[in-house]
């Protein structure tokens, strides 16, 4: 695995366990079109550039956008396009072959809830599904055929809810790849649209 500049910012996600479990398992050929949607830092994306060079990134926040084009600089990456929006706002009439996404997987109680916007790469709602369910009720309108999303989240926010619900999307999907931490698996799901 290539070694990127990192370089953080407290708003914005700092790659963790969670970003490399996506990392290290892309599924992308070349000359295939990505889709990252909350990049962060852009560490998943600067990844995927060393298979593609056709790739978009989104994030709801500001802080990440400017943060991702600047790690993008500073590593010789010019083949990014990033967008400033709320998951595929910013793509509204596009498809793309590859989705990747490290959802915001945690429950979080109202007492939870971060004043800054750092708060977005973690805030799950109540039951860690407020993002993950409006993300694949839209997937599908945004990935070619025989694409495939690949999305981390945790055993907290219902692996089987969200197989299920891909499966009823037309998706065959599956649990690629996890890792235990002290209460939760962070698990990586991979879906395939046909």
């Amino acid at each position: 695995m290539p070694d990127f500049i990192i370089n953080t910012d407290d708003n914005v996600y700092i790659p963790a366990e969670d970003s490399y479990l996506l990392a290290d398992n892309l599924l992308i050929e070349e000359n295939q079109s990505v889709l990252e949607i909350g990049t962060g830092s852009g560490i998943v994306a600067m990844y995927a550039s060393k298979l593609t060079d056709k790739i978009t990134v989104t994030d709801i926040n500001f802080d990440a956008c400017q943060l991702a084009e600047k790690n993008f600089k500073e590593n010789g990456i010019e083949n990014i396009e990033i967008l400033f929006g709320n998951l595929f706002e910013p793509v509204e009439n596009r498809k793309f072959d590859v989705i990747l996404f490290n959802t915001p997987y945690l429950p979080t109680e109202d007492g939870e809830v971060l004043e800054d916007t750092i708060n977005y790469a973690f805030d799950g709602g109540l039951n860690g599904r407020k993002v993950i369910d409006l993300f694949l009720n839209e997937v599908k309108n945004h990935l070619n055929d025989g694409g495939i999303v690949q999305m981390i989240q945790s055993s907290l926010s219902g692996n089987e809810e969200t197989l299920q619900k891909l499966d009823e999307l037309g998706f065959i999907a599956e649990i690629a790849d996890s890792e235990h931490f002290f209460f939760e698996d962070i698990t990586l799901i991979n879906a395939y649209k046909i």
